[in-house]
């Protein structure tokens, strides 16, 4: 469990999915006048090696091959892309949940996503189990953002990952082209 994670109350099944999610940050906004820099945690093999050493996902010794990596980012890209279909959408989304299912079959993951929406994930530990908290982890609307965060409203209808700053720049920004419009 990560920093991010822990700050945001991720539940532990979910932990390392919402940082795995988040290892690549492809934020491009300006907050404060300070540009925020796009960044990515797994450079190469050897990153991503210490990034699952950290959270117990790989046995120690173990190496990570440039095919193993070029698998994992297309793992990552496959997770994101599934995170990026609303919950309730998720169901009618076949092409990505077999695109999902079949990136995962080689990682110490077990994990199944359905087409009735239910997802089950557990670390080849056997140790957690998401099941339908899954629908909670979600991918921020905002398209300068795209950061995947944990839904914790009781009606899981939020939308942006900070409303105070996701969620209010984009609100401006409709208030104002609403305003150019009027006038």
């Amino acid at each position: 469990m990560s920093k991010d994670s822990r700050k945001f109350k991720v539940p532990d099944e979910l932990a390392n999915l919402y940082d795995f999610a988040n290892s690549l940050d492809v934020r491009h906004f300006t907050h404060h006048g300070v540009q925020h820099l796009q960044s990515d945690e797994l450079k190469g093999p050897r990153e991503l090696g210490a990034w699952m050493s950290q959270r117990g996902l790989l046995w120690s010794g173990a190496k990570i091959t440039p095919a193993m990596f070029d698998t994992a980012l297309q793992l990552r890209s496959s997770v994101r892309a599934y995170l990026e279909i609303d919950p309730a959408e998720r169901r009618k989304a076949g092409d990505s949940v077999r695109s999902l299912n079949k990136a995962m079959r080689l990682f110490p993951l077990v994990a199944e996503a359905r087409n009735d929406g239910v997802m089950a994930l557990r670390a080849g530990r056997d140790d957690a189990l998401a099941g339908r908290t899954l629908d909670r982890l979600k991918m921020c609307a905002a398209e300068e953002c795209r950061r995947v965060f944990f839904d914790r409203s009781k009606p899981a209808t939020r939308r942006w990952c900070m409303s105070t700053l996701c969620g209010n720049r984009t609100k401006t920004r409709a208030y104002r082209e609403r305003q150019r419009e009027a006038g």
